[in-house]
């Protein structure tokens, strides 16, 4: 009993300083947001701010032309809405077709699909680009939206969810006179609602988080999302400390919220990915 005590307090202690590791950026972060540039520079790093201003967030949205925060707010948030709805279409029907629909070398497509995976993502850049720049997406929201349409890892992980559903219901719905487009929307798509929560969650944070794709395919200034365009508030001699933790914290709010008010999918995104059924 114990070793037991012992070895619950050691985890308890790790996972205490793991958790002030990761709370600790953020904190600094957050109240350096409200600090103003004179105090960063005079008095260096401190926690707490000594006089408390709100004129970075006026500055960041409203008043800072050569870096329309607020514009690039909204430009993710049309950019991972867009491309998550997308997703769940895709991704459905895809794994929907891996599963239900019989047709010769459908196991050994998929395989190969699979085994895309195997490929570091840089190794795409290059001739991705190429495709988006030839159908004139670049600098366009179909650029940061279509290219994440059909995640392998999403279809694989739904596939392995729908293959849990019993193939009678089909066959029921099947001898009712309901085509494969009927089964898939009124049969399995209420069925599978809680593996595409979890790909709309995931789909979502990626999405909004990218950095390297959107900076390589938008070069318009009012048309990047929020996360590349962060880097412009860095100058080349000196940056203006307050103005980019504000445009920070302001970047992380959705995702924050989303996590806040999402927790237990998160948690059920955990056990899905790593419990799947081979």
């Amino acid at each position: 009993m114990k070793k037991v005590n012992i070895s619950t307090l050691i985890s308890f202690i790790f996972l205490l300083c793991m958790t002030l590791i990761w709370i600790f950026p953020l904190a600094w972060s957050l109240f350096t947001s409200f600090k103003n540039e004179i105090d960063i520079q005079t008095f260096g790093f401190t926690m707490l701010p000594i006089h408390w201003v709100i004129t970075n967030y006026q500055d960041v949205l409203f008043h800072n032309t050569s870096a329309p925060v607020a514009k690039w707010f909204m430009n993710s948030m049309i950019i991972s809405v867009t491309q998550t709805i997308l997703v769940l279409v895709v991704v459905s029907m895809a794994a929907y077709g891996y599963t239900r629909l019989r047709f010769k070398g459908r196991d050994w497509l998929f395989s190969f699909l699979l085994a895309t995976m195997m490929f570091p993502a840089v190794v795409n850049l290059i001739p991705l680009y190429k495709i988006v720049d030839t159908l004139g997406w670049v600098n366009s929201y179909w650029a940061a939206i279509v290219p994440g349409a059909a995640a392998v890892f999403n279809v694989f992980l739904v596939r392995q969810f729908m293959i849990g559903i019993p193939i009678e219901l089909d066959e029921s719905a099947r001898i009712d006179g309901a085509n494969d487009f009927q089964i898939y929307t009124k049969v399995t798509l209420p069925l599978i609602k809680p593996v595409l929560t979890v790909v709309a969650l995931f789909t979502f944070t990626s999405s909004w988080n990218d950095f390297l794709w959107p900076s390589i395919v938008f070069n318009d200034i009012d048309k990047m999302p929020i996360t590349p365009g962060l880097q412009l508030l860095q100058g080349m001699y000196v940056t203006d400390i307050g103005h980019a933790m504000a445009a920070a914290i302001i970047a992380i709010v959705p995702t924050f919220i989303l996590y806040l008010f999402t927790q237990r999918y998160f948690l059920q995104s955990m056990s899905l990915s790593s419990g799947v059924k081979g």
